[in-house]
C-alpha cells in the first residue's frame, strides 16, 4: 500500500529501531512483503553499519588530495587542460561500462534504470513530466546544462546532440585551445585513467550482477561525497581570479544531479538484500576494489 502516512511510516520505525532503513523498505516491511520481516531488517541494518565502517571511509570519499587542492582555484591553464583531457576519457570511456552494466542487468527494471543513465548520457533529456511541448521548448533549453532537467525519465524525453554529456565538456575543452580529437579518447588516457575505466568495465559492468551492484554502490557514494562541489568551486575561483569565462554546465550539472543517486543506490541495496542472499563480505570487498581504481584515476591527476 502506497498510501501509508509519513507520520505511520516514523511511529513504525521508532518502535522497531528501524530508522536507518529508507521509506519503500519500512513500507514493505509493514505491508508484509515477501522477504520484508523484522528479522531480516535488522540483519540488514547491521550490515549497513559495516558497509559505513569497512567501505564508506575509503580514502578517496573521505579524503581526495587532488579535488581539495583543484577547489582552492589556483591551477594554471596547463592543470586544466591535463584535467579536462583525463576526465574526457573517464566520461567518454564509462559509456562502455554502463552499456555492460544494462546489458547484465538481472531484471528487465534494472535493464531500464541502466539504459536512463546510458541514454542521457548521449544526448535524451530527462523529461520532469511536463508536457512535451514544454519539454522541447526552445533550442537552448533543451542543450543548456544550466537548464536542462536533472530529474525524470527518458520515457518522453528529447535527443538532442548538444545534449550530449561529451559535448558540454568539448565546450569547455574548446575554451583551453583543445579540439575533438584531442579529448575523450583511449589514447589520451594516462595508465592511472585507463586502469579507472577498465576496472569500472570490470566491477561496474560485471556480468555478476551482485558485483555490479557493489561497485555501482561505491561510485554512488563517492560521487555524492562532494567531489563535484569541490571541482565545481575549483572552476568558479579560477574564473573569478583569471577571468578565462570557461563554461562550466557540465560539472554544476553532475553536482545537482549526484546527490539524489545516492539515495536511490541505497534503496536498491536494500531491495537486493531483502529478496535474496549476499555474500556480506564479497559486496564490501568488489566495493573497496571499485574505490581503488577510483582512487587510482585521482592519485595520477595528483603525480602529474
Amino acid at each position: 500500500m502506497s498510501d501509508i502516512s509519513k507520520n505511520t511510516i516514523e511511529r513504525f520505525a521508532n518502535k522497531n529501531n528501524l530508522t536507518e532503513l529508507s521509506s519503500p523498505s519500512l513500507i514493505a516491511i509493514i505491508n508484509k512483503n515477501p522477504g520484508y520481516n523484522l528479522s531480516r531488517a535488522n540483519d540488514f541494518i547491521r550490515f549497513q553499519h559495516r558497509i559505513n565502517k569497512e567501505l564508506l571511509t575509503h580514502r578517496i570519499i573521505t579524503d581526495n588530495q587532488y579535488t581539495a587542492w583543484f577547489s582552492k582555484g589556483d591551477m594554471s591553464p596547463a592543470q586544466i587542460s591535463t584535467f579536462v583531457v583525463q576526465f574526457s576519457v573517464f566520461s567518454n570511456l564509462f559509456l562502455i561500462a554502463q552499456l555492460h552494466k544494462m546489458i547484465n542487468a538481472d531484471t528487465l527494471e534494472n535493464m531500464h534504470a541502466s539504459k536512463q543513465i546510458l541514454a542521457n548520457e548521449i544526448g535524451v533529456i530527462f523529461n520532469p513530466g511536463k508536457s512535451h511541448a514544454s519539454n522541447a521548448s526552445t533550442d537552448r533549453d533543451a542543450t543548456d546544462p544550466e537548464l536542462v532537467s536533472t530529474q525524470g525519465s527518458i520515457e518522453g524525453g528529447t535527443f538532442r546532440f548538444k545534449a550530449a554529456h561529451f559535448e558540454w565538456l568539448l565546450k569547455l575543452a574548446e575554451k583551453l585551445d583543445l579540439r575533438f580529437n584531442d579529448i575523450g579518447k583511449r589514447q589520451h588516457g594516462t595508465d592511472s585513467t585507463l586502469f579507472f575505466c577498465d576496472e569500472l568495465v570490470r566491477l561496474y559492468g560485471s556480468e555478476d550482477y551482485l558485483i555490479s551492484q557493489a561497485a555501482s554502490y561505491a561510485v554512488e557514494n563517492w560521487a555524492a561525497a562532494g567531489f563535484w562541489d569541490e571541482l565545481v568551486s575549483g572552476f568558479e575561483a579560477y574564473n573569478q581570479r583569471t577571468r578565462a569565462g570557461l563554461p562550466i554546465s557540465f560539472f554544476t550539472w553532475h553536482s545537482r544531479l549526484e546527490a539524489q543517486h545516492a539515495l536511490h543506490t541505497q534503496e536498491e541495496l536494500e531491495e537486493i538484500y531483502f529478496s535474496q542472499a549476499i555474500n556480506e563480505d564479497n559486496f564490501i570487498q568488489c566495493g573497496n576494489k571499485m574505490l581503488d581504481g577510483v582512487a587510482a584515476f585521482w592519485d595520477g591527476l595528483v603525480q602529474h
